[in-house]
């Protein structure tokens, strides 16, 4: 009887190492952008995350992400993009880039989210996003310097040019390597969206998924 519960167990156990362990398919979780994209981060799988600040799926994807973060693999290295996907979008992603530039992004990144989705507010203005950045200790001297500097012209720029590039439909996408895309109507939901992102991190790290 034991020798039988011995050899029965494994055969118990595979349903359950087939759910811990999925498999996503390309063309229906993920799509491979062609041609490929040059990458920044030499040696390391990059993960680009495309957000617009007014989008709410990207306001309620930021935990997900956040929670990711804690556990992301060494070899992977994250980087945010405003979507630039029509010119009033232009905007916001200046401000993500001004809150980089002043060394701000803690401050500013989630607030942000917050005032638009949780506190109804409106950025439709260059004063008003300076006067959300005086409210978290940038004085409109600075932030008018930073929003309008050569740096944040060229990553806004290529923000836009990037966008289209990655082929993005809308937000929020999150692109593996420069080779694929993946966002939550693929994946029926955040929590797919991450695990499409880990499975092709550990196909691009040649570690077998």
């Amino acid at each position: 009887m034991k020798r039988f519960l011995s050899a029965l167990l494994p055969l118990l156990l595979l349903p359950a190492l087939a759910v811990a362990e999925p498999t996503f398919q390309e063309g229906k979780d993920y799509k491979r952008i062609i041609p490929e994209q040059p990458t920044s981060s030499d040696g390391k799988i990059e993960v680009v995350e495309l957000f617009w600040y007014g989008c709410p799926h990207c306001h309620r994807f930021q935990p997900f992400v956040e929670k990711w973060l804690e556990t992301k693999p060494d070899n992977v290295v994250f980087i945010r993009m405003p979507a630039v996907l029509r010119e009033s979008w232009t905007l916001l992603g200046r401000a993500y880039y001004t809150a980089e530039a002043l060394g701000k992004l803690d401050e500013i990144h989630h607030p942000l989210f917050n005032a638009i989705h949780n506190e109804k507010r409106r950025f439709t203005t260059e004063q008003s996003l300076s006067d959300f950045f005086a409210e978290h200790g940038v004085s409109p001297e600075d932030f008018r310097k930073a929003y309008h500097s050569f740096a944040v012209d060229n990553k806004v720029r290529r923000a836009r040019l990037m966008t289209r590039r990655y082929q993005t439909q809308g937000t929020p996408s999150v692109v593996i390597n420069g080779k694929y895309r993946t966002d939550p109507g693929m994946t029926n939901g955040f929590a797919g969206m991450i695990g499409v992102i880990d499975y092709l991190a550990r196909l691009e790290s040649g570690k077998q998924p």
